[in-house]
């Protein structure tokens, strides 16, 4: 839950950020800084490792590092599926087809023996539900960017059920570690040839990248890392799908937008699903 409210207040900080860097540099150097913010604790795990052999901990680190190769491959696939929908398509709508990992995830994770429970069907349907009623305002009519968006949800499904098959079997705070590298050179390297990238327009928005890199990459991504070792993929992705909510919250107390009776209504739907989800097991 703290994971889904500061990624929804890091909504504010990167329509900021937009205006002064593309979106895969605000990535590229945000994730970095994310990287960053672990180091030492990365660097104080090696210096006191657990009481397992020096092999054991070379096969625990490499793991690590493959395990963090693969979900920063796939947080890199979604969040660039999800920009370039953002081109085509309206915010609304965007937000609504990202979110509608939350349904994906236990359709998914009924291929690898997942069984969410009545209570996580219902709520992953409240959950899609809250989300059409506060993303989408508009009449539906379908974009190109609609389809990008849809590809880029199943990308975040698979991340949500990466981790929740790595976390319990890699050290989490490497594991996050490594995906946020991956992901930021895979970001900067995207940047590097569709974009243009300036030391005016990283300073210039240097408040958002650093607010998105410690809090929104730094803690909130290595929160969800821990958290999934004990949670249930569908529950993750309801409880993480709340980020719409709060981001709609932190719009209203910020930048002064306002949430019409629809979307509260939405909102209302979001919460009665994660209740569904984690009452009704």
């Amino acid at each position: 839950m703290l994971t889904a409210i500061i990624w929804g207040s890091t909504f504010v900080a990167q329509r900021v950020g937009m205006n002064y860097v593309g979106p895969l540099t605000f990535n590229g150097v945000r994730f970095a800084l994310g990287a960053m913010v672990l180091l030492p604790l990365v660097r104080w795990r090696n210096k006191y490792p657990r009481s397992e052999g020096s092999t054991h901990r070379i096969s625990l680190a490499w793991q690590a590092l493959w395990g963090g190769g693969l979900a920063g491959l796939i947080l890199f696939s979604g969040a660039t599926l999800q920009q370039v929908g953002l081109v085509y398509t309206t915010a609304g709508k965007a937000g609504f087809i990202t979110g509608l990992y939350v349904i994906v995830v236990p359709l998914m994770g009924l291929f690898l023996g997942h069984w969410p429970g009545w209570g996580g069907w219902v709520g992953a349907c409240l959950a899609t539900i809250g989300l059409y009623l506060l993303s989408v305002t508009e009449a539906w009519t379908f974009a190109p960017g609609d389809l990008w968006e849809l590809f880029g949800a199943f990308f975040w499904a698979a991340h949500v059920l990466a981790l929740s098959w790595l976390s319990p079997r890699r050290d989490r705070i490497k594991l996050a570690c490594t995906q946020y590298v991956v992901c930021s050179i895979l970001s900067l390297l995207g940047a590097y040839f569709t974009e243009t990238i300036t030391l005016d327009g990283i300073m210039g928005a240097i408040i958002p990248i650093l607010y998105g890199g410690v809090l929104s990459v730094g803690i909130a991504y290595t929160l969800q890392v821990i958290a999934q070792r004990h949670t249930p993929p569908t529950h993750a992705a309801i409880i993480l799908s709340l980020e719409a909510v709060f981001a709609a919250m932190a719009g209203w107390l910020i930048l002064g937008e306002m949430l019409s009776l629809r979307g509260l209504i939405g909102c209302i739907f979001m919460f009665a699903g994660m209740l569904s989800a984690l009452l009704w097991s």
